[in-house]
């Protein structure tokens, strides 16, 4: 991870909302942005700022996201995703995040992430992999 990534940074990420970040469970005339592709939105903004500081090699992966949707977005509208660093400690990265669309604020996020080295996060895996076929779990 590169030194550049440090408390104070911001990024902001404009997202449309489309059918397919909107509820269908009540009906067209109903459909919002859910809730689960705000989550998706938030990790994505935070992935892409961390990628920028992120040496050969590296990535990032999420590890908690606390959201608070605070009001609904209609489908075609758009939200911005406002994301800060509040918190660098070694690999671990902690955001603040807020979401608006063009009328209000619409949601709030704290959002912490693990820089990874995608080599060894393979090895994990591949490991996993193995224990879940003789478990017969694959």
């Amino acid at each position: 991870m590169k030194e550049t990534l440090q408390t104070g940074l911001k990024t902001t990420r404009r997202y449309n909302v489309d059918k397919d970040k909107t509820i269908d469970f009540m009906g067209d005339a109903l459909r919002v942005y859910a809730t689960p592709m705000m989550v998706m939105d938030v990790e994505r903004t935070c992935l892409d700022l961390m990628a920028e500081h992120a040496d050969d090699g590296e990535s990032s992966v999420g590890a908690r996201v606390e959201i608070d949707h605070m009001g609904p977005t209609l489908m075609d509208m758009w939200v911005e995703v406002r994301a800060e660093v509040v918190e660098v400690k070694g690999p671990k990265v902690v955001f603040d995040v807020e979401i608006h669309d063009a009328l209000d604020q619409v949601g709030k996020a704290h959002h912490i992430r693990f820089m990874i080295d995608k080599a060894g996060q393979q090895g994990r895996l591949e490991k996993k992999r193995a224990k879940a076929k003789d478990a017969g779990a694959l």
